[in-house]
């Protein structure tokens, strides 16, 4: 436990608010609204330097990611104060700071303010590049929207850029996303994320499909579609390293390989999740409910949960098991004390005779038909 405490923690701040509210998403964001924007960013700046009061000083961000919502749907002098808290936080040298952008909601005067600030990695949600199945997907932005975008980054000066893709979309067809894979790779970014449509009750999505308009795509063709993500990534210099990322190398996100190694982070703003000494926090969902606590004085948490010791070890575990190098005995070892093999011995024999993980001198990885069925194999290190 002292070696994760020893270790300073990633920063994240959620910017809660976009232009409107896409069908599939299920994350902590509404529609934007000027005067609820005020109260948020006064909020923020309070739980910025409440949590600045007891940083210690020899703590230095590994990184930084402001993420939402759509942070780029701030006015820029909006954008400028959720930067400047982030700018406040000691930071390593050469932390990557990542912004998520959506195309259409960037113009040259954000992307300079973001690069002059100390941004130096934009995550830019494309989600596809067939007009159709973005206007399905409830975005505000065309193909050529996202091409604009993206050139206009390059010419600002950035040189680290992601994209995310959705795939398993109803009626998508295998060469509809073929061609949305061609276009992403042809932009030469660093980095793609490419996720399954995941359907979830609280969303536009999630009532159709309650309603029983809207079926989802069949697992087969949902394989299909994720093989064919890794084919052409691979071809395009794009390497998997995690379950759903791909990055030349040395362009891994940073960031989520904090997340995935099981190391602290802190989050800042409506519903953002710390992870500290073994200690998860989320802060207040509303944005509103947020503002109240910081108003008065007070920490702007809604739940705490220790893990305990031994969902610290599952969690570790699987979320190492989703990076394709997966994780190794030294890691799991230096950080709890004893022998991954030791703790697991059934689990590891049990899949990895069914050909779903492999265990050998270097530690514990998925196999490429494990990849496929990663979450089959996370349930069977979970306690009872």
């Amino acid at each position: 436990m002292k070696k994760v405490l020893a270790l300073a923690p990633a920063l994240y701040i959620h910017v809660p608010f976009c232009i409107q509210k896409c069908f599939y998403c299920d994350f902590a964001s509404r529609p934007i609204s000027a005067p609820e924007v005020e109260s948020y960013l006064a909020a923020l700046e309070q739980e910025g330097r409440a949590v600045l009061a007891s940083w210690p000083v020899s703590w230095e961000a590994p990184s930084i990611y402001v993420g939402g919502g759509t942070p780029t749907a701030l006015r820029p002098a909006e954008l400028e104060r959720v930067l400047r808290v982030a700018a406040a936080f000691p930071r390593a040298r050469g932390a990557e700071w990542t912004v998520e952008a959506n195309p259409g909601t960037v113009d040259e005067a954000k992307l300079k303010l973001l690069l002059d600030s100390g941004v130096n990695r934009l995550s830019f949600g494309v989600q596809s590049f067939d007009d159709e199945e973005l206007r399905f997907l409830g975005r505000i932005h065309t193909a050529r929207d996202s091409v604009a975008a993206w050139e206009l980054a390059r010419r600002v000066g950035f040189s680290n850029l992601s994209l995310d893709l959705i795939y398993a979309l109803p009626g998508q067809s295998l060469d509809s996303w073929r061609r949305t894979l061609g276009q992403a790779a042809a932009l030469c970014p660093e980095h793609i994320s490419a996720y399954s449509l995941s359907v979830e009750p609280e969303t536009e999505f999630g009532r159709r499909q309650a309603a029983g308009t809207l079926e989802p795509v069949d697992d087969e063709l949902d394989l299909a579609l994720y093989q064919e993500a890794q084919e052409v990534l691979s071809k395009a210099g794009l390497l998997q390293y995690e379950i759903s990322n791909f990055a030349r190398p040395g362009y891994e996100s940073r960031h989520n390989l904090v997340y995935w190694r099981n190391e602290p982070y802190w989050g800042l703003g409506p519903a953002a999740t710390s992870y500290i000494g073994g200690e998860r926090r989320t802060n207040l969902k509303k944005v509103a409910d947020y503002c109240r606590e910081l108003e008065v004085g007070r920490a702007p948490v809604a739940e705490r949960e220790l893990a305990g010791r031994e969902l610290e070890m599952a969690e570790t575990v699987i979320l190492g098991l989703r990076l394709v190098q997966g994780i190794t005995w030294e890691r799991f070892y230096e950080r709890f004390g004893v022998d991954l093999r030791n703790v697991y011995p059934e689990v590891i024999k049990r899949l990895a005779a069914a050909g779903l993980i492999v265990s050998d001198k270097r530690g514990l990885r998925l196999t490429p038909r494990g990849l496929a069925v990663a979450n089959r194999v996370f349930l069977e290190f979970l306690p009872d």
